[in-house]
């Protein structure tokens, strides 16, 4: 497969991806459990340094949407470029998803921290 494809499918992959995290971060909240997603402490982060103006709650949910899905699927390009064969559905999910995973722990103890959004997870 060439890699203009892989890139399509990875970030195919990684946008659908974001969308059920995005579900699943939608039930955590409702239930409490989580209260600022890491979407919504990166926008946070840009308004404080004042890289983006304070925006309206929709303007802003709209920032946080398109943070969210655009490191979903960049990921997602930049890993399926990385793949050289296709499986099957199953080997497919399977490695989209430990890849997903490993995307966002990456992001949560190296980037995120570095820049200020949030502590490092060995000091939460």
């Amino acid at each position: 497969m060439d890699a203009g494809r892989r890139a399509m499918y990875g970030s195919l992959g990684g946008a659908a991806s974001t969308l059920a995290l995005s579900g699943l971060r939608e039930l955590m909240n409702r239930a409490g459990l989580i209260h600022q997603t890491a979407p919504e402490q990166v926008v946070a982060r840009l308004e404080e340094l004042e890289l983006i103006e304070k925006r309206s709650a929709s303007t802003r949910r709209i920032l946080i949407l398109a943070a969210h899905y655009a490191y979903g699927a960049g990921a997602g390009t930049a890993f399926g470029l990385l793949r050289r064969e296709r499986g099957g559905l199953a080997e497919e999910c399977a490695v989209g998803a430990a890849l997903g995973v490993l995307s966002w722990g990456a992001g949560w103890a190296t980037w995120l921290p570095l820049l200020g959004v949030h502590a490092a997870p060995w000091a939460q």
